[in-house]
């Protein structure tokens, strides 16, 4: 067997989020056993490999494929698209195609003087802002939050919330929410 094969095992499995108990429970192996596999200090037979495989989702020719299954891992402008509320003042850039689909969900929101985003009812989200130009108000319940350039804000998003711009000037933040926030 190859040496390395270990690492991609472990890599493997916690994509699957299976713990070495699991995975040893399915393949009838010790999690000390696949522990030692996963560090590469013991190599399984050519069967018990397979078997691994099979739980983890995985056939031989994609485990040794050193692509990354197709995946794309660097996004450029062209894979942004946007959407301008003048109403509202602000214009939301989604960084990655199909990002809404993910557990997280990374945006550009530029705000005008006075702009305001829309208005979130309380959800299991977490939010993480980052200021990149100007200042902005976080109100979450009754509390108001300001950060401005160059801070960070994060939170859990329990209350009502909404995002607005702090300053006479445009506001520019990075905003990246889990579980659908957008």
């Amino acid at each position: 067997m190859n040496r390395g094969i270990g690492k991609k095992i472990k890599n493997l499995r916690l994509k699957k989020g299976l713990t070495q108990e699991e995975l040893g429970e399915r393949t009838d192996l010790s999690k000390g056993y696949i522990s030692q596999i996963e560090r590469d200090l013991s190599s399984p037979s050519i069967e018990t490999f397979f078997d691994i495989l099979e739980v983890l989702g995985c056939s031989p020719k994609e485990f040794f494929d050193d692509k990354d299954n197709g995946q794309k891992v660097v996004y450029g402008e062209e894979d942004q698209t946007e959407y301008i509320d003048e109403e509202n003042g602000y214009k939301i850039q989604w960084l990655v195609p199909e990002s809404n689909e993910n557990d997280m969900e990374p945006i550009i929101l530029t705000l005008e003087p006075n702009g305001k985003f829309k208005e979130f009812e309380p959800s299991l989200a977490e939010t993480f802002i980052y200021v990149l130009k100007g200042e902005i108000a976080v109100q979450l319940g009754r509390t108001t939050y300001t950060a401005k350039e160059g801070e960070s804000v994060y939170f859990y998003a329990s209350n009502e919330h909404q995002i607005f711009n702090h300053h006479d000037g445009v506001s520019k933040i990075l905003l990246v929410a889990t579980d659908s926030y957008l």
